[in-house]
């Protein structure tokens, strides 16, 4: 039985040099951009999130406990942020918060499999969204960005799988 309960609390936070370690990923699917055609052109989409403490949309993402490795945490934030699961693509890089509080580590998940339950689904909306959407939607430069570093990872691996 899969727990529908999140993690609460901040005593098994990681911290480093006073800033909260944050472990997050971008969600992402390959759409067909034209599937009847048997166009085999794909598209990206990436999922986002409502954020609990307004109408900003974002990845998920949360705090990397003591007893847990970074991706796992990525994994568990996005299980009870977003209800999915998935492989991790790659390490997309870390950013420092526009306060300078938060590290953020960010990871590209290939979604393997969409939840219809999950831990915060009374609590947040999900979306998917092209790369240009994401980049509208979100707030924060750092997660621009790391739309373009999940752009620039896809693109590479495409490239490289079709020689």
């Amino acid at each position: 039985m899969v727990s529908l309960v999140s993690r609460r609390g901040r005593r098994l936070q990681r911290y480093r040099a006073g800033c909260r370690l944050v472990a997050g990923c971008i969600p992402y699917k390959f759409k067909f951009k034209n599937p009847c055609s048997g166009d085999t052109d794909r598209a990206i989409e990436v999922l986002v999130i409502s954020s609990q403490k307004g109408p900003e949309l974002m990845f998920p993402k949360g705090g990397w406990e003591l007893d847990e490795t970074m991706a796992a945490a990525a994994s568990r934030e996005a299980f009870e942020e977003a209800g999915v699961k998935g492989n991790f693509a790659g390490n997309l890089g870390n950013w420092l918060s526009e306060d300078r509080d938060k590290v953020h580590y960010i990871f590209a998940m290939e979604v393997t499999e969409v939840l219809q339950q999950w831990p915060e689904m009374n609590s947040r909306e999900r979306k998917w969204v092209s790369l240009a959407e994401a980049r509208q939607v979100c707030k924060h430069s750092w997660m621009r960005e790391a739309v373009d570093k999940l752009e620039e990872l896809l693109s590479v691996s495409s490239t490289r799988n079709s020689h």
